[in-house]
């Protein structure tokens, strides 16, 4: 137990008001690095499967056709901006590229503001379940600065003034658009076969039934997957809860940061340009009228 809470204490002492991106970094990369990965797979996952977005994606075959390189793309650029920064070179060619790619789409504000109210709530809400600790408030305020911050260089308007009233506005958007769709069934049929390659090889006779445990059950209805048993789901609660206190009782503060190697990927094993990054097609398909 020892300095495990060497990191808070510094968190603490910081203004998240001007330091919301070394506060976000140190969760990412020293904190929780795994919960935060993973609830930032789910945060995506989540707002592919809006029906208007989900419309989007199949329509562009990216996810479906492409599912690696695009999955590989988005934590690309995600992280780039993360590692660096609004300002810095690497974080501007990375806000560029995002803008550039969703330039041609009809997306409305309100779906652009529920992908990043997904990002903000759902890698939240992981954490307060299975983090071997829960987020302080400076973290809360730190995560939803950052991304106001991305969605004001992004042109988008009227995102909630602080992470309670986000998280309000999510949870009512989320309750009303979040619906049965087929496209958010095919983008997750596409990107279970990732998740299932993931799976340890003693669990993988599990394997389908433990990605479709950790959707939460509103998203198991949008994307038509069916509820595992109980005891699977069970399991993977206790199994998760296991890990945070082990993590809490006997876990020590990292001491190297996530990505200190740089970020590697299946799609890019020997680097990448950051603006060659999404898709390259010169023609792009307009979302269809809902």
């Amino acid at each position: 137990m020892r300095g495990r809470y060497v990191n808070l204490a510094r968190t603490r002492t910081l203004d998240p008001e001007r330091d919301y991106l070394a506060i976000y970094q140190t969760m990412l990369r020293y904190e929780f690095p795994w919960d935060m990965k993973l609830g930032l797979n789910l945060a995506f996952n989540r707002s592919f499967s809006i029906p208007t977005i989900a419309a989007v994606h199949t329509a562009t075959g990216e996810l479906t056709e492409r599912t690696q390189k695009r999955l590989d793309d988005t934590g690309l650029l995600m992280y780039e901006m993360v590692l660096n920064g609004f300002d810095h070179r690497r974080g501007r060619d990375a806000l560029r590229r995002i803008n550039q790619i969703h330039r041609p789409y009809d997306i409305g504000n309100d779906d652009y503001r529920y992908v990043l109210g997904c990002l903000v709530v759902i890698p939240t809400r992981w954490l307060q379940r299975y983090g071997w600790r829960q987020p302080c408030c400076h973290e809360r305020q730190a995560t939803h600065l950052f991304y106001r911050e991305l969605g004001r260089r992004m042109s988008i308007t009227d995102i909630p003034d602080s992470y309670e009233d986000f998280e309000t506005w999510f949870d009512a958007h989320d309750a009303v658009h979040l619906q049965p769709n087929d496209d958010a069934a095919a983008i997750e049929r596409a990107t279970r076969i990732l998740m299932l390659s993931r799976i340890p090889t003693p669990l993988a006779p599990l394997g389908n039934a433990l990605v479709s445990a950790i959707y939460d059950a509103p998203l198991r209805r949008a994307m038509r997957v069916e509820t595992p048993a109980w005891p699977v789901r069970a399991g993977l609660h206790l199994a998760l809860k296991t890990r945070s206190r082990l993590q809490r009782w006997f876990g020590a503060p990292r001491t190297t940061p996530l990505f200190a190697d740089g970020i590697n990927t299946k799609t890019y094993p020997n680097g990448y340009d950051i603006s060659q990054l999404g898709p390259q097609q010169a023609h792009v398909p307009v979302r269809p009228e809902a």
